[in-house]
């Protein structure tokens, strides 16, 4: 009997609505809505739409239930940000969004309260600006009010679930992006909580993955004229359905790389590091599906050519993907490096200048074509796995066998060359969907279409074919270059 269960996976840019058809052996993805994600700059603040965002999701119930009989829904999105209600459950401002420049600064000033070591050791999670809890502390210096009337704190998709199913629950995917869970119990950090004087009891209950969080509440049934629905919780951090989805063997060591607006590298264990170098190295200790441990890199990915594609539009040169990496294929190959987690990359803006602008200071000379720019961008994403990949070696002293590269960066065929030769590994590209399969694996699971995480695996990978890419070039006088770039950079 065919079985369907509605993914919706919502990215920094655009979010869409997939039906997963289960014929018992593999999984059919039906995309049915697609809707742009866009921010929104008010009062000198970067908000998400989320009110828009609950549109699309409902939208996207309604079509569903129209094409067949959906059992399960499932939400995943980007980690760290959240939304904040009221004790009747109203929302009491749009969430902040992470690249809101607002934001910046608050991890030194934690310091001041918890060095970052401590705060390291007790988390597990990479000291970012972005982080939740640093985000919390821009609050309580700029909107005291708000948190004074908050009821409930509630990561994107659990906030967005919420406003379905009226339950206020935390998937433990998504509290492990925050820098406010304990990586060791898995649950909310007691110490951290009285260090930065957070009012625990906005903290929702942590909900494993797999499990239903609930149904759809009378309301909305109501209002979309549809009988009610399980909605379950899935990763809700959409790094950690890619990860599930990785077709890799039990027992082998492998690299995962969920390729999109970010970049996650990383491998799975069954305990977290929490060593020093660990943390220097700006390692981070994540929780995926039962609990395992995604140890990773936050590296900015495909938002650099995202953003370059957006301002060449904006200035009236329309470009598709295809077209800039046609150019960059025609550009001088390893000619101009940067450092694309450098902060002057992470607001929105004129990427291109700010590229030219670190090539110059950097003293390697200013890429003039857009086809140089697009290729340096593609060229420091691979030197950046590369050092991402020495890196986890150190700390975890493992010898890794292969790359699985999930997500939208399958279908960077340059990129996925790039890094084959940079790190001299082979790259298995694919699933290109990866973080829909995990997702709407983890709802047949929680149904019991799919008995064990196992056989969801072995269903995904039956489901679509990876490209493979093996080591052509030697990368090494490239990558002590780029060592010394940023290095003298910093």
């Amino acid at each position: 009997m065919m079985r369907h269960v509605l993914a919706f996976d919502f990215g920094g840019s655009s979010g869409r609505a997939v039906l997963a058809h289960f014929d018992g052996a593999k999984i059919e993805l039906e995309e049915i809505h697609r809707f742009e994600n866009n921010p929104v700059m008010a009062g000198g603040r970067l908000y998400w739409d989320v009110l828009r965002l609950l549109h699309e999701l409902k939208t996207g119930i309604v079509r569903a239930v129209h094409i067949c009989k959906v059992e399960c829904i499932g939400i995943d999105t980007w980690g760290v940000d959240f939304g904040l209600l009221d004790a009747s459950g109203q929302l009491l401002s749009n969430p902040s969004h992470y690249r809101d420049t607002k934001n910046q600064g608050y991890t030194e000033k934690a310091n001041s309260v918890m060095c970052r070591e401590e705060l390291y050791a007790e988390t597990g999670t990479q000291i970012m600006d972005i982080n939740t809890l640093f985000q919390l502390l821009s609050l309580y210096d700029m909107r005291p009010e708000i948190l004074e009337a908050a009821d409930k704190l509630l990561p994107m998709p659990d906030l967005l679930g919420c406003f379905l199913t009226g339950k206020c629950t935390c998937d433990r995917s998504m509290a492990s992006t925050t820098s406010m869970m304990d990586i060791s119990s898995r649950k909310w950090s007691e110490k951290i909580t009285k260090a930065f004087d957070i009012d625990s009891r906005i903290l929702p209950d942590i909900t494993e993955s797999g499990t239903i969080k609930g149904s759809l509440s009378p309301e909305v049934c109501q209002e979309l004229e549809i009988e009610p629905i399980p909605v379950a919780a899935v990763c809700g951090h959409d790094t950690q359905c890619a990860a599930f989805a990785a077709p890799s063997k039990p027992g082998s060591d492998t690299i995962f790389i969920s390729c999109g607006t970010w970049s996650l590298f990383g491998t799975e264990l069954p305990e977290p590091i929490l060593t020093e170098e660990s943390a220097r190295l700006g390692l981070s200790n994540e929780v995926g599906f039962g609990g395992k441990i995604t140890y990773l890199k936050n590296i900015i990915g495909l938002w650099l050519i995202q953003e370059t594609r957006r301002y060449l539009h904006s200035s009236g040169k329309s470009y598709s993907y295809a077209d800039l990496e046609t150019m960059a294929l025609e550009a001088e190959p390893l000619r101009f490096f940067i450092d694309p987690d450098d902060p002057v990359f992470v607001p929105p803006g004129n990427i291109p200048k700010r590229i030219q602008e670190y090539c110059e200071k950097t003293n390697q000379g200013i890429p003039q074509s857009t086809g140089s720019i697009v290729r340096c961008i593609y060229e420091s994403l691979a030197l950046k796995y590369k050092m991402a990949l020495e890196e986890i070696r150190i700390c975890t002293g493992k010898e890794f066998s292969a790359i699985h590269m999930l997500g939208g960066g399958t279908k960077d065929r340059l990129l996925c060359q790039m890094t084959a030769d940079v790190c001299a590994l082979p790259v298995y590209a694919g699933p290109k969907e990866a973080t829909v399969y995990g997702n709407a694996a983890m709802q047949l699971m929680a149904i019991g279409a799919i008995v064990n995480e196992n056989y969801a695996k072995k269903v995904i990978a039956e489901s679509e074919p990876v490209t493979i890419y093996v080591p052509r070039d030697d990368w090494y006088d490239a990558y002590e270059r780029f060592k010394d770039i940023i290095k003298n950079k910093k």
